[in-house]
């Protein structure tokens, strides 16, 4: 922020000071909510709206210009809405499938074929590795969750460590690609990488869960769920359910052409692509098939997810207005890149990697393209630390409730911790000793 005519550095006031207490006791509230039983979007929207709110009283009273304050909210809207609209349709394309049956489909071929817990435990850890890239991690992490659940409702010995692989393989496999992991997508649309660039942390990403993965499944049982009723119907997707997989196929490629050759946003494919599902919909409702209800999706996607998201970029934003993340560029002048952005991984644990990563971006340190890869693999991978320091983690906390707790994660923590210092062992050989990437 420093150079902007009219803007103020509150950093030493005490309000400055007040702020970041308020912005610290909101957070605490964030990450403790099953013990004040309170979602976590109530606190995050009350702490991201009411911050600015303040910061813009504090402002006139003093009678400052008001002009930088409406400068940083206009572009925080904009970072928030890219984020907010391309999460909204990924959501909604879910939801379309899941009331298409196609997730019914999948549990009926999976249990039909005799799959033990722990074979369950690999093949859906290795389906949200490689869909992740694609459909981004806290998509995969929903559409893997939705699957365990409706594999098994009771076998808490398998779903733990399965929702927890579930979240290490989405966060890992979605920081190798723009849009795999809203941390990543941010650090693309902020050009610190090409789409390619974010594709040779692949052996860090892979290597790095696979660490974690085989240390898990030891604690994953090996017997098999309960085979289906032999008169009980086979489910079949729905008219309209395999088209509605391609779409989403398709608006995934639109949005990253858009990028790449368009410089459109990415939300605006993502968009483009709802509206077709939308107009398909219509199509298959003429030919008098049983269609689905696209806006009865939308209702059904996570959005207090969504909205933990705005108000938590909000806060970030907040911080970055009155100061304080200007201060974090010297902690890169006083000490080791690679020092900080390892430490990074472990804020992401604690803060949630969507703001800490917004904190980089904003901060804006110099850096060389291998310093923004590790902390690309470092916010992405080490969210995963704790159950809600990652999208992917809060997406699958709302949805096996009362399952995938703090508690249950924090039990094989330190599992995740190996995974994690594998991961930035194989960045440093990769990057730092073969210097196998492409140099800008």
């Amino acid at each position: 922020m420093a150079g902007i005519e009219g803007w103020v550095d509150l950093t030493g006031t005490i309000f400055g000071l007040s702020m970041l207490f308020f912005f610290v006791v909101g957070y605490f509230f964030i990450a403790t909510e099953e013990k004040f039983e309170i979602n976590k979007a109530k606190p995050a929207l009350f702490l991201g709206t009411s911050m600015f709110i303040m910061i813009g009283a504090y402002y006139a009273i003093n009678g400052f210009d008001l002009h930088p304050l409406e400068h940083e909210l206009d572009h925080l809207i904009l970072e928030i809405a890219e984020i907010f609209f391309f999460l909204y349709v990924a959501m909604t394309f879910i939801e379309a499938l899941v009331e298409r049956q196609v997730f019914e489909v999948l549990k009926y071929k999976l249990i039909s074929k005799g799959y033990s817990y722990r074979q369950l435990f690999w093949i859906t850890g290795f389906i949200a590795f490689f869909l992740s890239p694609v459909a981004d991690n806290l998509t995969t992490a929903l559409i893997l969750s939705t699957v365990l659940i409706t594999l098994e409702k009771d076998r808490i010995d398998f779903l733990v460590p399965g929702a927890i692989n579930i979240v290490v393989s989405a966060n890992a496999g979605g920081a190798w690609s723009p849009f795999g992991d809203i941390t990543t997508l941010m650090a693309w649309t902020a050009e610190k990488g090409t789409f390619t660039d974010f594709m040779f942390l692949f052996p860090a990403s892979i290597l790095g869960w696979l660490a974690t993965a085989i240390i898990l499944a030891r604690f994953v049982p090996n017997d098999k769920p309960k085979e289906l009723d032999s008169s009980e119907k086979a489910p079949h997707i729905l008219p309209g359910g395999t088209t509605i997989i391609f779409l989403g196929i398709f608006t995934i490629a639109t949005a990253v052409i858009g990028k790449q050759f368009l410089h459109f946003p990415p939300m605006w494919g993502m968009l483009f692509g709802l509206s077709v599902l939308k107009l398909y919909a219509y199509r298959l409702k003429q030919a008098k098939k049983h269609s689905p209800n696209i806006f009865g999706a939308i209702s059904h996607i996570e959005h207090d997810t969504l909205i933990f998201f705005v108000g938590i970029l909000g806060a970030v934003g907040a911080l970055h207005f009155i100061g304080f993340l200007d201060l974090a560029v010297k902690l890169y002048d006083e000490f080791s890149p690679t020092a900080v952005n390892i430490g990074v991984g472990f804020l992401s644990a604690i803060v949630d990697n969507v703001p800490v990563m917004s904190a980089v971006l904003k901060a804006s340190p110099d850096l060389g393209l291998d310093q923004w890869m590790l902390v690309t693999l470092t916010a992405g991978v080490g969210g995963s630390l704790i159950s809600f320091g990652s999208a992917a983690g809060v997406g699958v906390m709302g949805r096996m409730h009362g399952i995938y707790t703090f508690g249950a994660h924090m039990k094989y923590a330190w599992t995740i911790l190996i995974g994690y210092i594998v991961s930035v062992a194989v960045w440093y050989v990769q990057y730092e000793i073969l210097e196998f990437y492409i140099k800008p």
